[in-house]
């Protein structure tokens, strides 16, 4: 039984990596192929020095939007969790499920949705958002909160109360309270959140294909668009390099947190 369990896994695990080594791999191609070799037939770093520069600028975009996104769901999901957890609301169940409710909504709809409400924003009060970086972070806001509340909610919940009793009992503050009890113990679910929020506005095509402008063009749409009407190679490149970003982003959320705490708070409320 033990083989088969083992055998299962490491099936799993050749499963869900083999696509990503295969494209790493073929990126090392030497040769001037029109199209990827597997295996390559030379071994080489050529296409990574063949990477348009677009793909770097919209990397930029992406990390920038990402990150803003990231650090303001995590506010907005740290105070709405407080107030969900540590809160007297009355319909409390019925503020969780509007919570998550843009996790029900396909991300195609959510971006339809906003490029409407930006265009009528025009017509009222003459400010556009569409084809900006401000309505773009807005709409990856609305859908990464359901993240940050869930990981935050899930840390509060399982956090002993009289913790936050004791120091209110010893003369302190509400803020002071927040700062030197409840943010040490619930930060590992506040910066989970704030992972999966960056992990979902960083890969996001369907929302970010109908708000990105000209010069605000994130890095998953751009790759879409080009492989729509042609295939460069230095995909593969990019496509590795981006890869290793993630696994580094993980690593480095590993350090900070502890990964077995990210993945305990699940992301669910």
């Amino acid at each position: 039984m033990r083989a088969i369990l083992g055998t299962l896994v490491v099936f799993v695990y050749v499963f869900l990596l083999a696509p990503f080594l295969v494209v790493a791999i073929a990126s090392l191609e030497g040769s001037q192929a029109l199209f990827y070799n597997f295996p390559p037939r030379q071994l080489s770093l050529a296409w990574y020095g063949e990477i348009p520069v677009k793909y770097f600028r919209a990397f930029g975009v992406s990390l920038a939007v990402g990150a803003v996104t990231a650090v303001v769901a995590g506010a907005i999901g740290t105070a709405a969790a407080l107030g969900l957890v540590r809160g007297r609301l009355r319909y409390a169940p019925l503020l969780q499920a509007a919570f998550r409710m843009p996790l029900q909504i396909p991300f195609v709809v959510t971006g339809v949705v906003f490029l409407q409400a930006y265009y009528r924003l025009v017509d009222v009060v003459g400010v556009n958002l569409a084809g900006r970086l401000p309505g773009m972070i807005l709409a990856h806001v609305f859908v990464t909160i359901p993240y940050t509340v869930g990981t935050v909610s899930s840390v509060l919940v399982r956090l002993n109360p009289r913790f936050e009793e004791a120091a209110a009992a010893l003369g302190a503050s509400p803020w002071s309270t927040f700062r030197r009890v409840t943010f040490p113990l619930v930060r590992p679910g506040i910066f989970a959140g704030i992972l999966y929020a960056f992990i979902i506005s960083f890969g996001d095509v369907p929302i970010a294909i109908f708000l990105a402008g000209s010069n605000t063009v994130t890095l998953p749409v751009e790759i879409f668009q080009s492989l729509q009407f042609d295939f460069n190679p230095a995909l593969l490149a990019l496509s590795t390099l981006t890869v290793l970003f993630s696994l580094a982003l993980v690593v480095v959320m590993q350090r900070v947190v502890g990964l077995d705490i990210v993945l305990r708070t699940g992301g669910n409320g």
